[in-house]
């Protein structure tokens, strides 16, 4: 690191686009800029006390993992879904993660259940102190190493290209379901699975726990598509389902 003639520590451009970046996901995690919104750079830029310039790195960077679209002229808008769409990412993510999962059955070594079990605890760790983003990151790295795993390195570039939209969705999901922790939790049925190297059993595992949030969130996305809205839910209420993704 560089200091400048004051002794100071010279800021990392790259660390501050990071750090926006990070801040601006927590923000559309809490909901604070509704979907299809204008993200205006200079009202960011005097929030964060920064440049214009290191508010649109972060906010091309969040584009880049599907969380924001731009147009030309106009700037950055949070992205909107609807229900076909989204349907339609969380039906080709099964159709990978199933393949993946019957690969990998016959195939799992020691060295790749370890790997796999130490993510379920990176995972368990950041539900404890992480941020949301963090969270996200780890839940996705998961079951990236599913494909990983399967050795079809085509299907691990296709899944890269999705993850974005993936990203975006576990976002979606983080809305529906409070507890961290339990959601971690949920991804241990797909190492129970795969331990048994039943293929069959590998791919309920992960119809289960990536098809329950997938009819949340498109129930969800139907219900406000036909103005019906989601309603709040009641204190005490229970949720359907506990997967997050």
């Amino acid at each position: 690191m560089t200091t400048s003639s004051r002794g100071f520590a010279a800021i990392q451009q790259r660390d501050l686009v990071n750090q926006i970046a990070d801040m601006l996901t927590e923000a559309l995690l809490k909901g604070d800029f509704a979907p299809g919104s204008h993200l205006s750079e200079a009202q960011l830029a005097r929030d964060f006390g920064v440049s214009r310039a290191p508010v649109r790195e972060a906010a091309r960077l969040l584009e880049s993992r599907g969380m924001l679209v731009s147009q030309p002229r106009r700037g950055f808008f949070v992205r909107t879904f609807n229900a076909r769409e989204l349907d339609d990412v969380y039906e080709l993510r099964l159709c990978l993660e199933r393949h993946a999962a019957r690969q990998l059955a016959g195939t799992l070594t020691a060295d790749m259940e370890a790997k796999l079990q130490a993510q379920l605890e990176t995972m368990r760790q950041v539900a404890r102190g992480g941020t949301a983003v963090q969270q996200i990151e780890e839940d996705v790295a998961f079951h990236r190493m599913l494909c990983e795993f399967s050795g079809n390195q085509r299907l691990v570039k296709v899944y890269d290209e999705l993850c974005h939209e993936m990203r975006f969705c576990i976002l979606l999901i983080g809305q529906l379901y409070d507890d961290a922790l339990r959601v971690a939790d949920t991804h241990e049925p797909i190492i129970d699975a795969l331990r048994s190297r039943d293929p069959a059993a590998c791919e309920a595992a992960l119809d289960y726990h990536i098809g329950v949030a997938q009819q949340r969130v498109v129930e969800m996305f139907r219900e406000r598509e036909g103005g019906e809205g989601s309603s709040p839910r009641k204190s005490g209420e229970k949720k359907k389902g506990e997967e997050k993704s």
